[in-house]
């Protein structure tokens, strides 16, 4: 072990001292309720739209606004905890989390819902940014220990995520279901207690960089639901405007400034790239599933929403297996071949809706939606903790991230676009395309990319 890495892992509480195996647990159950966010939001939509008497397309926001959030809460925690250390981002994302969790408590209307759920996710971004940083700073002789204890706890809140919304909206609450990511303050405790101060590094956040790059992605998904939410030509005229100026903005800013929120050296790197495609393909396709699934079941067959939260556990306890399998096999580098092998059966099952929405093949293709997603997420982490430096490690992990969710906001965005001129069914299987992407640029992530 270097010097560099023995001092990285000194502050983020990877020492001797803790087992590997105990403390990618730890790690996985400060990611894993996350994952909540997502899929058992994503069983409760029908729920949410009905109780605020809001449109599917509207209630679609939901999800997007939480994958914006998300995104840019990994990055900015992620940055965040490269600069002012650990506990500092641990401690701020757990009071946005909580903050956004009480809004969404207390939402009167599904404008404010989305308010909370944006504040929430920011917050969760936090956790998550945390524990791939705490994942990835393991040293090389302990990395497969820790992902296979990370990915078993991934496994887990994968696997039960859809039976605890479907359960949480039918017997109590659907506002439950949407604040299941809270559960990471649990662990928050067990990770300060492993991870040291740091002093101030010097490096600056470079908010202006943040600005733009959260305005530029917030842009851009209105721009793509904006037939869904029916905005007027000026609305639209002004949105691409400001899309533009901030994605110009940002552009100068990663060229010219040295410490630019997005340095340059990670846009020019292909490794990160590529990495950056498949998530935003593969979460592009979950979310889009995640919108479009319930509401099918819900709408054309007449599933209760406990009906589909137990018919997505037996594809959600298969992604389980298939994450802990790819935590074993990044030691191999064998880990791409899984992920490409999955996404691309994902791709398949959501372009089989294209010839109809069958029960059958709308339950395979959200599993197949888990399954890649998990491996993604394990994979990918491994990935970036062998390629890119200690110091930079969590920023650029969270940078990763925010590609990956605004990607997911991208594919439910469109499913909710793209409904609005033809099926729900139609249009998740055009949202195929987004896994195919991911297949794909898996491929080319083995040994000889790096």
């Amino acid at each position: 072990m270097t010097t560099q890495q023995a001092a990285a892992g000194a502050e983020f509480g990877t020492t001797p001292a803790h087992s590997a195996r105990s403390a990618g647990l730890r790690y996985g159950a400060l990611f894993g309720p996350v994952v909540f966010g997502v899929t058992a939001a994503g069983v409760a939509l029908p729920d949410v739209a009905a109780a605020l008497h809001a449109s599917p397309a509207a209630t679609a926001w939901v999800l997007t606004a939480h994958a914006l959030a998300l995104g840019v809460g990994t990055a900015f925690f992620g940055r965040l905890a490269d600069t002012r250390g650990l506990r500092t981002a641990l401690l701020l994302g757990s009071l946005a989390l909580a903050l956004g969790a009480a809004i969404c408590l207390l939402a009167p209307d599904l404008r404010v819902l989305v308010v909370g759920r944006f504040v929430q996710a920011a917050g969760s971004g936090g956790m998550a940014a945390c524990a791939m940083a705490l994942t990835a700073s393991a040293a090389p002789e302990t990395r497969p220990r820790v992902f296979a204890g990370f990915g078993a706890t991934m496994a887990v809140f994968s696997a039960s995520a859809t039976l605890a919304g479907g359960v949480l909206t039918e017997w109590v609450t659907w506002r439950i279901a949407l604040v299941l990511p809270v559960l990471s303050l649990l662990v928050v405790p067990l990770c300060l207690a492993g991870a040291r101060p740091r002093k101030n590094s010097g490096r600056p956040m470079d908010l202006p960089g943040a600005g733009l790059l959260t305005v530029t992605a917030m842009s851009f998904l209105i721009l793509i639901q904006s037939s869904a939410l029916a905005l007027t030509g000026s609305v639209n005229t002004v949105t691409a405007a400001v899309f533009l100026l901030s994605a110009a903005g940002l552009v100068r800013r990663v060229r010219t400034a040295e410490t630019s929120f997005v340095p340059r050296a990670l846009v020019t790197d292909g490794v990160f790239l590529r990495a950056a495609i498949t998530g935003i393909g593969v979460y592009g396709g979950l979310f889009a599933a995640m919108y479009a699934v319930p509401q099918l079941l819900v709408g054309e067959h007449g599933w209760s929403v406990l009906a589909v939260g137990v018919w997505l556990l037996p594809g959600a306890v298969v992604g389980a297996v298939l994450s802990r399998l790819a935590g074993k096999l990044t030691a191999g580098d064998r880990g791409h071949r899984l992920l490409a092998a999955v996404a691309l059966a994902f791709a398949a099952a959501l372009a089989g809706a294209l010839a109809g929405s069958g029960v059958l093949l709308l339950i395979l293709g959200a599993s197949l939606g888990f399954a890649a997603f998990s491996v993604t997420q394990v994979f990918t982490t491994a990935l970036m903790s062998a390629h890119i430096e200690p110091a930079r490690r969590g920023g650029a992990m969270g940078l990763l991230n925010l590609a990956f969710f605004v990607g997911g906001g991208v594919g439910s965005a469109s499913a909710g676009a793209l409904a609005k001129t033809m099926s729900l069914g139609s249009a998740l299987g055009v949202i195929a395309l987004f896994p195919l992407a991911a297949a794909l640029s898996s491929f080319t992530l083995g040994r000889r990319s790096r």
